[in-house]
């Protein structure tokens, strides 16, 4: 016989399951980027400015960091976390098993990130801005989180299978967003502290495979890793990339479900209310009332940069690469899905937010720049999104022929998203 929940413990049942959800997630990012862009543009802006340059945290262990800092450095680690425990996931027993379901969306992540930076770079060349091609990863990452969430309010009626694209796409987008910051956003690595990472890793992985991975014992030696990556000069949230892929996708000691599971249920409900929500409010409060106000940000080469490269490129990049894959190659979408489809959700690529902030954090020195970055994305993605919804509607209202993905054979019956 099952445990009765008590009143108290049913409500924080489904208030988890609300977190979980992809819509609550999108909500609540929008709504603490418009409170952050409200109050850095109403009277009291010097207030918000103060509080994210607010110091706080231990200063003999270098963690004496600004509350914005914080946000980006420490909180976005639980969001990269989760990524870490899905992408395992993906890898071992989701989309990504199969090397062949899973090329066309990889492929296409991989045009997703090459077209918008090419977008960039073109952009601040011709505008004769060469400093500020160090912004030039901005416009290729995709915000999974947001980008879902869109699709499951407006694509209500499409294939399942759409959504397994994206999720592919975007999945693969943020494993290769994390490269580019490792490589090319560190400047100098402290190999002792990079040696204690590893071992802190390895112990973590070691213990959440083993039969007393309980939580007490799993979060010190995690925070001990991201100290140690945030000592090293690597950034932070590397550190919870590594630490969610070491989670085990598969049963183990007979266990019915895969600890993947477990973590992302316990450790996504933090990600969507705390971390997310937190991150966007530190970063999107852009001031264009003080100053040169919006025009001095908008001469800026890097606002049309970003923002071209967000819903350009990535439209371009993701249609284009798939669209010759699937001619040239015997590479085929999978069942239910045709080029049609790839449209809305190209533009939902675009919808950079979380990540893409988060390179405009590391790749300029100044404020001028910084700013502009940060607008674009915001600006970006929200066009992105706004162009998607409608198409996606559009799109849901439209016949399917019988074989949508054109592999000469009849699709097979296809679940619906919102079904």
């Amino acid at each position: 016989m099952e445990p009765t929940r008590t009143p108290i413990g049913a409500r924080r049942a489904r208030i988890a399951q609300a977190l979980r959800l992809e819509t609550t997630s999108g909500v609540l990012l929008l709504i603490a980027a418009a409170a952050a862009l409200v109050w850095a543009n109403s009277p009291w802006r010097d207030s918000y400015a103060s509080l994210m340059e607010l110091r706080i945290g231990p200063e003999l262990l270098h963690l004496d960091l600004s509350v914005a800092a914080w946000a980006a450095d420490g909180l976005l680690a639980v969001f990269f976390y989760v990524v870490g425990v899905e992408l395992k996931h993906e890898i071992v027993a989701g989309s990504l098993r199969d090397p062949k379901r899973a090329a066309v969306p990889v492929l296409a992540a991989v045009g997703g990130m090459a077209l918008p930076a090419a977008v960039y770079i073109a952009v601040v060349l011709a505008a004769g801005d060469p400093e500020a091609l160090s912004g030039w990863a901005i416009p290729a990452a995709t915000d999974i989180a947001f980008a879902l969430a869109v699709l499951a309010i407006f694509g209500r009626g499409l294939p399942v299978g759409l959504r397994t694209f994206l999720l592919t796409l975007a999945v693969v987008d943020d494993l290769l967003a994390i490269v580019v910051i490792a490589v090319f956003y560190t400047a100098t690595v402290q190999l002792f502290a990079l040696l204690g990472a590893l071992l802190a890793l390895t112990a973590f992985g070691l213990l959440v495979r083993s039969r007393y991975a309980m939580w007490w014992l799993l979060i010190p030696i995690a925070l001990v890793a991201w100290w140690c990556m945030h000592e090293s000069g690597v950034h932070a949230t590397i550190a919870g990339v590594l630490l969610g892929a070491l989670v085990p996708a598969a049963p183990v000691h007979g266990e019915r479900h895969a600890r993947t599971h477990r973590h992302e249920a316990a450790v996504r409900p933090w990600s969507t209310a705390v971390a997310l929500p937190v991150f966007a409010f530190c970063s999107a409060g852009v001031s264009v009332a003080g100053g040169g106000g919006f025009a001095e940000l908008a001469a800026q080469p890097v606002l049309i940069a970003v923002a071209g490269g967000l819903v350009l490129g990535k439209l371009i990049g993701v249609l284009g690469v798939t669209a010759l894959v699937t001619r040239i190659t015997p590479l085929r979408l999978p069942d239910g899905i045709g080029i049609r489809d790839l449209v809305p959700v190209a533009l939902l690529t675009g919808v950079g937010f979380t990540v893409s902030l988060l390179i405009t954090e590391l790749s300029f020195d100044d404020a001028a720049r910084t700013d502009a970055a940060k607008l674009a994305v915001l600006i970006g993605s929200g066009v992105a999104a706004l162009l998607a919804a409608p198409l996606l509607r559009w799109d849901a209202r439209r016949s399917r022929s019988r074989d949508e993905n054109r592999d000469g054979e009849v699709d097979s019956p296809q679940a619906r998203i919102g079904d």
